[in-house]
């Protein structure tokens, strides 16, 4: 049955945001926080907070691709952030937070270029799409305490400035796309 499944590889700022958005999507199976864009072995948040690697906070989205396309979730990755910042996001700045795809084939890559190339296209932003698209190297998950943070820590500060606000926008766009409780 797993044969049956994909994966893609998103980073769109701090992954505890877009843990909380992809979980909640139908075909989805399973969301991991992680870091991904380079090789060096062992990396973990201490490290990778220091701007310092070439490291991404990421998600792994396992997902079938019966129930949702690759397609559909590149538009849910895209509408939920902000593609035009360099290195940040919201209220958190580093290269580590930058907009990439790590596509893991061909067809992802072909895909998320056709897709970015749109949606410049279209002008829905004031500012040309600056989502680095690049091959997938290696995912490395993230500590536990980073794994499900906003369903273990709904009221910290950062989950209702943050968090709170892009689950909603989510929502709102993306209803007919949710799992049903």
């Amino acid at each position: 049955m797993k044969d049956n499944f994909d994966t893609a590889t998103f980073g769109a700022g701090c992954f505890w945001c877009s843990e909380t958005i992809f979980e909640r999507v139908k075909g989805v199976i399973k969301v991991t926080a992680g870091y991904s864009g380079a090789d060096e072995p062992k990396p973990d948040y201490q490290l990778v907070s220091t701007g310092h690697t070439r490291f991404a906070e990421v998600v792994r989205v396992i997902f079938n691709p019966k129930i949702i396309s690759y397609d559909e979730l590149l538009e849910i990755f895209w509408k939920t952030h902000n593609p035009t910042t360099i290195d940040h996001q919201g209220t958190d700045f580093g290269p580590q937070y930058r907009s990439v795809v790590f596509y893991h084939n061909k067809l992802q890559k072909t895909e998320a270029e056709k897709y970015k190339k749109l949606l410049d296209e279209t002008h829905i932003w004031d500012n040309p799409i600056i989502t680095e698209i690049s091959p997938f190297i290696k995912f490395y998950r993230a500590e536990s305490y980073h794994q499900n943070y906003f369903k273990k820590n709904p009221q910290v500060g950062y989950c209702n400035f943050v968090i709170t606000p892009k689950l909603k926008k989510f929502e709102k766009l993306f209803k007919n796309k949710m799992k049903h409780p």
